[in-house]
Parts: structure tokens; sequence; C-alpha cells
């Protein structure tokens, strides 16, 4: 039932409706994350096999907050020191180096691609939402 709910305001939020709402952009901002999370939690399992989707969740929130901070403070080259901050992240939350990391990245981007392109099979739009805390 709760899952409906968040579908039908995503859906609403696609296709106009509520706009400019708290409750839409709360939700929008909820679901994105979770789907980030995911995507991280697959690229930590699949590279250096750590299961743990909170902390998964909580490495998105962290690397999408410190991403939108430097691009917004960097505007000409901040797009790549964005992504070398958001690699620092992932290196230091997980185990391994730089290489794991750009790989767990990497997971977690094609792992967030499967997931939207599954979603808009039952909720057209749905791909232009974003993953919050993994590049897009």
């Amino acid at each position: 039932m709760v899952l409906d709910s968040v579908v039908a305001s995503v859906v609403s939020l696609q296709t106009g409706g509520f706009e400019g709402s708290i409750l839409a952009s709360i939700v929008v901002f909820v679901v994105s994350l979770l789907i980030g999370g995911f995507g991280i939690y697959v690229g930590a399992k699949v590279i250096v096999d750590v299961e743990d989707y909170t902390y998964a969740i909580a490495t998105a929130l962290i690397g999408g907050l410190l991403w939108g901070i430097i691009e917004f403070f960097v505007p000409l080259i901040g797009g790549i020191l964005a992504f070398i901050a958001y690699l620092w992240i992932v290196n230091r939350r997980y185990p391994g180096g730089w290489i794991e990391a750009i790989l767990i990245t990497l997971v977690a981007w094609l792992a967030v691609v499967v997931v939207f392109i599954a979603l808009s099979l039952f909720i057209p739009g749905i791909e232009s939402l974003g993953a919050y805390g993994v590049p897009t």
C-alpha cells in the first residue's frame, strides 16, 4: 500500500501534478536516494563483497551532498572535481583502493541504469528522475 502511494506520487510529479509540493520533493528525494543506495550496494557487493544497504545509502547521501557542494562552488571544473571527490568518498568508505572505488562506481551506475529501465516499464517518465548519490 505504501509502495502504491509512492509510485502514484512519483508518477504525479513526473506528469506535472502537485508541482512545488514539499511532499513531492521529499518523495522524489527518498526514492532517488534509495535507488542510488541500491546501486552502491550492488557495486560494493560485486567488487569488494560488502553487504550493507544502510551503509550504501549513507555513502550515496554523503557522496551526493559533496558532489552538489563542489559543483555549486567550483563552476568551470566542478564536475571533474566532484567526480574525484565522489570516488574519494567511495574509496574511504569501502575496502580496497582507487581501482575498487572506480569499479564500485561503475557497477553502481550500471545497476541504476538497469533499475530505471525496469521501472520505466511500469512508470513512464521515471528515467528522468535520476539516482541521488550515483553519478549519472
